[in-house]
């Protein structure tokens, strides 16, 4: 993987937002001095659980001993867990006796899918470390970082690492799902699969860059827009073939807008899209995802709620390697209903449980989303949507990976199941490419 390494309108009533505990409050001097000891460096539990969530080793740094790893060269992922089998295989018949009972949409893909859906859950692994200067400048965000007073924006934050180690409500979460450490450059030949319900196929596929100058190298620095740039030239479908979208997202929703252009190679001309974003069509999905479904939640948090459910122990996938494989081949991986379960590896973590609901007088199609944010990274694993009336819609979860090379967790291949039609769609598919992210 060739990334480029480098650390990462909502009035506040109370009314009109949803907290969980204390408002914009700093770390305190105790939570900060159990920063790198028994927490991780970013605010996770150290500690394991006798159910089953590993304890943090954090003894990797970069490409473990033994594996053989070309770095910076767009080489697939390679697993360092390979002969690893499942502990326990959950299924519709025994997930009543499981110790950590499923959440509402793995439950609802038991019931759809009774005899093909699985969970396997593995021997959980928290092996990987970010490096010192991720973990410096996650201390610094926990001292000074404070939400701004319209929720949409953050002060005292700085580049590089989540701003809030200790999230003390939903607002503060969401934006550690927005502003996590990434990678600074990203490139994907991503293939989108918009598989039907009788398991025929709707291919998509898209050329994607992405430049995240909150994580450039001079981690540490204060953040300042534009948050991220990006552009996307569709591939497939035929109908969109040549067509590109640009992106510039802010760091402050409150005082700039997220802007986004577009070539129509029908009109050979470039236009300014008037509001990219919210529940618009995602470019090369055949317009079954929303732009906001893009690693489950993106964008201005204004439209919208934000409730902290606390932290609990859920299965969600992790150390997606086996998946992204260069010897996977989609004629295997993407089944009628959903994804092959043989390449999904599930494993029991703490979760941030983050409620998402749309506030009055605004649309979306999806009225809430809950969203499972991984405790040492702050991005979301996993995600159940709902639509308008609070029916479960869709079931949704990305496989992470920890990159090599750039020493962070990066976001591979994504299932989006819709309950309704049974139809799914697998977003950001690069095992049968030539290279995989770079």
């Amino acid at each position: 993987m060739k990334l480029g390494v480098g650390p990462r309108s909502l009035v506040v009533l109370a009314a009109g937002v949803l907290f969980a505990g204390a408002g914009w409050a700093k770390a305190t001097p105790d939570e900060l001095a159990r920063l790198g000891k028994s927490l991780t460096c970013t605010g996770g539990e150290k500690a394991g659980s006798t159910s089953g969530v590993p304890e943090f080793t954090g003894k990797w740094l970069g490409t473990p001993p033994g594996i053989q790893y070309n770095p910076h060269a767009g080489q697939h992922p390679v697993d360092p867990y390979a002969g690893e089998k499942p502990l326990l295989t959950i299924t519709a018949e025994n997930m009543a006796q499981v110790c950590r009972a499923p959440e509402a949409g793995q439950k609802a893909m038991f019931a759809k899918y009774p005899r093909t859906y699985r969970i396997p859950v593995y021997q959980g692994h928290r092996d990987f470390r970010f490096s010192d200067a991720v973990c410096a400048a996650a201390r610094k965000n926990a001292q000074d970082a404070v939400m701004n007073a319209d929720g949409q924006g953050t002060t005292g934050a700085v580049k590089g690492a989540l701003p809030f180690p200790f999230p003390r409500n939903g607002l503060e979460l969401a934006f550690n799902n927005l502003l996590p450490s990434r990678a600074f450059t990203e490139h994907t030949l991503r293939d989108n699969a918009n598989v039907l319900a009788d398991g025929s196929i709707v291919w998509g596929r898209a050329d994607n860059r992405a430049f995240s100058q909150v994580n450039d190298r001079q981690r540490g620095q204060p953040l300042s827009s534009p948050m991220s740039q990006g552009m996307n030239a569709v591939k497939l479908p035929e109908r969109e073939k040549a067509g590109v979208s640009v992106v510039s997202e802010p760091v402050e929703f409150g005082k700039e807008k997220r802007l986004g252009w577009s070539y129509d190679p029908g009109t050979r001309r470039v236009r300014q899209i008037p509001e990219y974003g919210f529940d618009q069509p995602l470019s090369g999905t055949s317009g079954k995802l929303t732009i906001d479904s893009d690693r489950l939640f993106n964008g201005s948090p204004e439209r919208y709620n934000w409730k902290s459910l606390g932290k609990r122990e859920v299965y969600v996938p992790a150390n997606a390697y086996k998946i992204h494989g260069s010897n996977v081949k989609y004629a295997d991986l993407l089944k009628p209903g959903h994804e092959n379960p043989d390449y999904m590896r599930y494993e029991l973590r703490r979760v941030w449980v983050l409620e998402r609901s749309l506030k009055d007088g605004y649309r979306h199609m999806f009225g809430k989303r809950v969203l499972f944010l991984d405790e040492d990274t702050g991005q979301a694993l996993m995600s159940d949507y709902y639509d308008a009336r609070g029916q479960l819609w869709l079931q949704a979860v990305v496989n992470h990976y920890y990159a090599f090379d750039a020493r962070i967790w990066h976001a591979g291949t994504s299932f989006y199941h819709d309950l309704n039609s049974g139809g799914y769609v697998a977003y950001n598919l690069f095992q049968e490419r030539p290279q995989g992210p770079s």
